[in-house]
């Protein structure tokens, strides 16, 4: 006998009017923007959620996210819906303008306030803490704070605990990754945990970047926002920019994504190469 054939799971079709519905909801209250072209993806992305929940039309599943008062599905929505995918040290020419620029300018008054704004699961402000304290000849005379928001909780829980596989840690060169990261043994073979003093440079959030007002007191040397603009229209990106101008400092800085511009967006940056911003001294 052959092996038996493979099962295919057909999506659950949604019509028009519940992608429709899905697409204001996560609009409204993420920022994301779906063309009419991602009605399709919506549906592939939900249905196998769907079916863990026993629901069998959209139009379910929406009065489960919108009943839901822990809102906890509507942040297993947009899990589902975005990418969290991320390395450490992605986009490396950041991290060295980081280390080559702004903290010789702060080396004077040795103290740096950066947002992470959209850290999914914490590899970005862990690169963000080891390039802080690699970059300096002795840590304990600074004072870093990196505070780490993202919308969802369950990748915030994550980020949280500082434990990552092996893999991921391959543009991570092996000294760095020996100070800052202890390795697992026996039922944690395989797995490497982020080391006290770099856990505690950061501070985790969750933080909803549609929000007029941020909870951030001081003023900030540089925020990181790479990434996430991808999925925001064109007044969402101008909103969003102009608020990280308010919180930074005089000279403060803003990195964005590779892929991304914000050459059709009115903001008050001066650009100072390709995804790198900064707030007029």
């Amino acid at each position: 006998m052959g092996p038996e054939p493979l099962a295919l799971t057909m999506d659950i079709a949604i019509t028009t009017d519940e992608f429709l519905r899905f697409r204001k909801l996560i609009y409204d209250e993420s920022g994301i923007s779906l063309s009419d072209q991602k009605q399709s993806l919506v549906a592939s992305r939900l249905s196998k959620r769907m079916r863990e929940l026993g629901l069998m039309t959209f139009t379910e599943y929406y009065e489960q996210v919108t009943s839901d008062p822990t809102r906890e599905e509507f942040v297993r929505l947009l899990d589902l819906i975005s990418t969290n995918k991320t390395d450490f040290f992605r986009e490396a020419k950041h991290f060295e303008f980081l280390r080559e620029r702004i903290l010789p300018e702060l080396a004077g008054e040795k103290r740096i306030r950066i947002w992470s704004s959209a850290c999914s699961t914490g590899e970005e402000p862990y690169t963000i803490a080891m390039t802080l304290y690699e970059g300096v000849s002795d840590p304990s005379q600074w004072d870093f704070q990196v505070l780490a928001s993202d919308l969802s909780t369950r990748v915030l829980a994550k980020a949280a605990a500082g434990v990552y596989s092996e893999d991921r840690f391959r543009d991570v060169p092996p000294d760095v990754l020996r100070r800052h990261f202890l390795r697992g043994r026996g039922e944690q073979a395989g797995a490497y945990k982020v080391k006290p003093h770099l856990a505690q440079m950061i501070r985790f959030r969750r933080l909803n970047l549609m929000n007029d007002q941020f909870p951030i007191q001081a003023p900030l040397d540089l925020v990181f926002c790479r990434n996430v603009m991808i999925y925001f229209d064109r007044p969402t990106q101008g909103r969003l920019v102009n608020k990280f101008h308010r919180y930074l400092k005089p000279g403060g800085y803003l990195f964005i994504g590779h892929s991304e511009s914000l050459q059709w967006v009115e903001h008050p940056f001066k650009l100072l190469a390709p995804t790198i911003y900064q707030k007029e001294r």
